[in-house]
């Protein structure tokens, strides 16, 4: 695998590593892989919704049965293939998405934090999951309790740079600019 910049996003629900993801492949021609992108697919081969609940689900039935670094290595050969000096690991979550990635040459993982008010209000503007714009504040809590989402502020601590994305959609590209450079 030749060069390359690997920017492992890592932060709580409604973060920005979605947005962050995005900006880079306009502006920096990157490669986004996400570990979501592995479940959703899967649920649509399942004919069932994309729900939070249930890519939790079938993430830990997955984990469980092949392995908790199964996403990882898929991952892992996902930006082997990549034909692109910069690649955008968005969501990792676990320990074990780290554990391997780790050894990639060019791997950075990037912790972003937001206040969870500012994180709520962002969620209830988005439509990436079905009950997104509908989420209570009770609601968006409980989520953060959940299997997938428990281990995220101890991965944030791990990282090797933290982006602040409290502030305006202009301040953090210019926190990413700053990274690729």
């Amino acid at each position: 695998m030749s060069k390359k910049i690997i920017l492992g996003f890592t932060g709580l629900i409604a973060s920005g590593k979605g947005t962050a993801a995005k900006y880079l492949v306009e502006k920096h021609s990157a490669v986004s892989f996400r570990f979501s992108t592995i479940l959703r697919d899967l649920l649509d081969r399942l004919y069932m919704p994309q729900s939070r609940d249930n890519m939790v689900n079938i993430s830990k039935v997955l984990r469980e049965e092949f392995g908790q670094d199964l996403l990882s290595k898929v991952m892992i050969k996902d930006i082997e293939q990549a034909d692109a000096n910069i690649v955008v690991i968005d969501g990792m979550r676990r320990p074990a998405d780290i554990q391997d990635l780790k050894d990639l040459p060019g791997l950075k993982v990037v912790a972003i934090e937001v206040d969870a008010k500012t994180r709520h209000a962002r969620l209830n503007k988005r439509s990436e999951n079905p009950d997104d714009q509908t989420k209570t504040w009770e609601q968006f809590l409980k989520d953060h309790e959940k299997e997938t989402e428990i281990t995220i502020p101890d991965l944030m601590k791990q990282a090797d740079v933290t982006v602040d994305n409290n502030g305006s959609l202009e301040d953090f590209y210019k926190q990413l600019d700053k990274l690729v450079k």
